[in-house]
């Protein structure tokens, strides 16, 4: 990959797309760059052209060379595009298909991967019409590079600020190459048989009442979309969320830890590998209630008996199947995981310390380590659980084909 064509739109954030640009360039990329009208009553194209010493475009119909016609050859000539900032405008125009300048002609006139960096007041961001546009443009193959959280121009303080544009450069670089790589070679999991387990399981007291956690789910769907992408049959047993089903795999809905223990016993003699994400409730109550249980004077004791070991279950029960597990734990870390390693006869214990509440469960981010049968840690920064996901599979594939 070496051309890069950067889009800018009409939000505040264009600034930080002269930074983007600067770091392209210096990074030995051929950088050219578009603008919307909106974008200039921001930045200007002097400032790009000068930092990418290419012409910068902005009108669709000025066509500087007669030979082609400008924003297909635009396209054509780019290995990535990457609208920084995007703005609620774009992305809603690209997902209906609307071509009614130079940005929006030259992206929807063009196979080339295409990246998108939002930037807006967090409740535009949330707005559900602007998410169902998001998932519409994902689903069509473009790749969304997510907001951070912080100071935003409206005044708040939340999600919506354009990813940092080191950010953006490195995951460009990931996703192109591990395109090109899919496409050229056979990755480790391609036409393997992949289940994950995922978000969390509910132990009814009574018709109200019922014990759970707080797992979001949000890890095992990333990983069940990022598999799905590197050629995967993936099987995603989940328990309750509120998340987006992933395209293209088998879903199975479940809600108690019973229940995703018999689907994924049914399932497990047929499968090459197992990722064990969900947060399984360790205990459910020996007696359930037909009726709600009504309130009384005094204490109220609940007894409770052990759920199904799913993990250790499996590693019981393993015999070609590779078996990754995760640990959520808040102190001790590294101990714990290394005794479940041993204990449950994993391959690869993931662990994470859940004690941070920027991280793990509810958290769109996470930062974790992997660790292996043979003593070898491999540990990954916090990072987006989608950019975590490629990130995991990529260190397991690095250890499992050595």
């Amino acid at each position: 990959m070496k051309n890069i064509l950067v889009a800018v739109t009409g939000g505040i954030a264009a600034y930080k797309a002269i930074d983007l640009t600067s770091k392209l360039t210096q990074s030995g990329y051929n950088v050219r760059v578009m603008l919307t009208q909106h974008a200039q009553e921001f930045v200007t194209p002097l400032a790009f052209q000068a930092i990418s010493r290419n012409a910068v475009y902005t009108n669709t119909f000025h066509e500087e060379n007669p030979a082609e016609i400008q924003h297909v050859a635009l396209g054509d000539w780019a290995d990535a595009i990457v609208v920084a900032p995007a703005t609620a405008n774009i992305i809603s125009k690209l997902s209906h298909g609307i071509a009614d300048d130079m940005v929006t002609t030259t992206l929807l006139a063009t196979e080339t991967p295409k990246f998108i960096a939002p930037a807006m007041n967090v409740h535009m961001y949330e707005n559900p019409r602007i998410q169902q546009n998001m998932k519409i443009l994902e689903q069509d193959g473009y790749h969304f590079i997510e907001p951070g959280e912080g100071f935003l121009a409206c005044g708040y303080v939340a999600k919506g600020r354009m990813a940092e544009p080191m950010e953006i450069q490195t995951v460009i670089e990931r996703d192109v190459k591990q395109l090109k790589s899919a496409e050229a070679t056979e990755t480790y999991f391609k036409n393997r048989k992949v289940l994950i387990t995922a978000g969390p399981t509910i132990e009814e007291i009574d018709p109200v009442r019922y014990v759970s956690n707080r797992a979001s789910g949000k890890m095992g769907y990333a990983l069940a979309e990022a598999l799905q992408k590197q050629g995967a049959f993936v099987t995603l047993v989940s328990g309750p969320t509120h998340l987006e089903v992933p395209q293209n795999i088998d879903f199975i809905q479940v809600y108690s830890a019973d229940e995703m223990f018999k689907a994924v016993a049914e399932r497990f003699d047929y499968q090459d590998i197992v990722f064990k994400t969900a947060a399984v409730s360790d205990y459910t109550p020996v007696e359930h209630l037909n009726h709600k249980m009504k309130k009384q004077d005094g204490n109220l004791v609940v007894e409770f008996k052990r759920t199904q070991d799913i993990l250790k279950y499996l590693g019981q029960h393993k015999k070609h199947q590779k078996l990754v597990g995760f640990a959520a734990e808040t102190q001790n870390v590294e101990t714990y995981a290394r005794e479940k390693l041993s204990r449950k006869n994993a391959d690869v214990i993931i662990a994470n310390n859940v004690g941070d509440t920027t991280i793990g469960f509810q958290s769109d981010e996470n930062e974790v380590s992997l660790y292996f049968k043979d003593g070898s840690t491999i540990s990954i920064d916090k990072t987006s659980k989608k950019q975590l996901a490629y990130e995991i599979l990529s260190a397991l594939e690095g250890s499992w084909q050595e």
